[in-house]
């Protein structure tokens, strides 16, 4: 038994498969039900008392021999399948599809048209303060927007509101604050970029979303100003016939402040379930710079006036696009995403 096992070690040992099958067809023939290996094992049995000890330990190693030389020759054919398989980095591309998110294009064409009215754009952080967000906004210290169920809050203190909270920002405006401290008027931005609010997730609202917000300070600044600068947005973007109306409305960083509706681009201003049955359909709110934001940013408001609005990203598409559910924006489902504009 003896020099049979050394034999078989030694076969083992020069063993080297040429093809996935020949080593399948080795593996079965030493370690299979009706192998050499087994056979030994059963022929074991047999061995006088003595030898037992020596035999055993020549089987078992002739066991382990097979097992390691099956793995060594499979992780042989993976490596070269690899290799075979492997990039030319070196081939130029093949040909590639794809289509941009409906809110990028938005949000892109939205950009472009105050960029060519001489709008520049801004960013800031989507982690804040207190300060940036509420505080140099003016909002007062027991304003809704303030309360846990309404702000995502990361760190606060319970019932104190104070300038170090800090929270998800809730409106891109705390980019125009971050702007005017740091820079004198002329000020023209505009201030694109995600937001975060406590709000249940409905086909009409989500606790994400983006808005694109902008900022006018220079000498002599009016209404009139800000409504043409709208104006032009609105018969860029909805085309040549969309009307448009203004409504007083009330934020604490703008007075006067008034929201703007457009026509519905839908019905055509005969009446629908996205716009109410009235024909309108609010897309912004907007306002003259108050006072005191230009204070607490150290701009000089006997000086300098200006002009703020906001729009949300998801509404403007929802109304180019005629969708009428929110989260289909945020469900990353192919067959949406692939109606509209490939890149």
């Amino acid at each position: 038994m003896k020099e049979k096992i050394e034999q078989l070690l030694n076969e083992v040992r020069a063993f080297n498969a040429d093809s996935k099958e020949a080593l399948e067809n080795f593996r079965v023939n030493y370690l299979g039900k009706k192998g050499s290996i087994p056979a030994l094992f059963a022929e074991f049995k047999t061995v006088a008392p003595e030898l037992r000890k020596e035999m055993g330990m020549r089987l078992n190693e002739l066991k382990n021999t097979v097992q390691e030389k099956v793995e060594e020759q499979l992780q042989k054919f993976e490596s070269q399948h690899s290799s075979e398989s492997a990039f030319d980095l070196t081939m130029p591309a093949g040909e590639m599809h794809g289509a941009r998110h409906p809110l990028s294009i938005v949000a892109r064409d939205i950009n472009n048209i105050f960029e060519n009215m001489g709008f520049t754009i801004a960013e800031g952080p989507e982690i804040e303060d207190d300060y940036h967000v509420f505080t140099a906004l003016n909002f007062a210290l027991d304003h809704p927007a303030r309360d846990m169920q309404d702000t995502f809050f990361i760190q606060k203190e319970p019932n104190v509101n104070k300038p170090t909270d800090v929270l998800l920002r809730t409106h891109t405006s705390s980019v125009q604050v971050r702007v005017m401290e740091k820079n004198q008027p002329p000020i023209r931005i505009i201030a694109p970029g995600r937001v975060f609010r406590n709000e249940a997730i409905s086909a009409r609202a989500h606790c994400i979303f983006h808005q694109i917000e902008g900022l006018y300070i220079d000498e002599n600044v009016s209404f009139a100003d800000l409504k043409q600068t709208l104006y032009h947005f609105v018969q860029e973007f909805f085309g040549k016939d969309t009307k448009v109306r203004f409504r007083p409305s009330y934020f604490p960083f703008t007075e006067t402040s008034a929201e703007m509706d457009i026509s519905c681009n839908i019905c055509g201003g005969e009446g629908c379930n996205i716009c109410k049955h009235t024909g309108w359909v609010e897309i912004l709110g907007c306002g003259m710079c108050d006072p005191n934001i230009l204070i607490a940013s150290g701009i000089d408001p006997e000086k300098y006036s200006g002009f703020a609005f906001g729009m949300g990203v998801e509404r403007i598409a929802m109304l180019k696009y005629q969708i009428n559910d929110l989260r289909l924006f945020f469900e990353n489902d192919l067959r949406f995403l692939e109606q509209f504009e490939t890149a």
